[in-house]
């Protein structure tokens, strides 16, 4: 269950995250917007997968947004602290445009050792009751 959760943040922070980027490199923003901007989209689409699971099994939104907020915000505060951490710890990469290797790579890389790093958080949680533990009552 634990890698599933960790899956399922992984996609949300990612759809954020790569969105973020392509927007902000785009605008021809500086790497601090343009990661803010990835945070903040990383932490929505996270948030909105959940709400559509909850939400899709019957639950009001009021109270799935509770359970969104509860189930994934730690999750998805470990994934962006560490992705975003090995992004600026590679050289290059807060550089590297849409179009180059080292930016996909470094990507990668983050959201890998992201995914390692957030697995046991998650596993910790459900462990305890909490994190995905609490959606996985409303999946069918």
């Amino acid at each position: 269950m634990a890698v599933r959760a960790t899956l399922h943040c992984l996609t949300g922070c990612a759809i954020g995250e790569v969105l973020g980027m392509v927007i902000g490199t785009a605008l021809g923003w500086g790497n601090a917007p343009t990661m803010v901007l990835a945070i903040v989209l990383a932490f929505f689409f996270g948030y909105s997968l959940t709400l559509y699971a909850v939400t899709r099994a019957g639950v009001a939104l009021s109270a799935a947004i509770g359970v969104a907020l509860a189930a994934d915000t730690l999750s998805i505060t470990v994934m962006e602290l560490v992705d975003n951490g090995v992004l600026l710890l590679v050289p290059g990469a807060m550089e590297a445009h849409l179009s180059d290797g080292l930016f996909w790579g470094a990507l990668a890389l983050a959201f890998a050792v992201a995914f390692l790093v957030t697995t046991p958080v998650n596993r910790w949680l459900i462990g305890r009751g909490k994190g995905h533990a609490v959606v996985h009552q409303y999946h069918h």
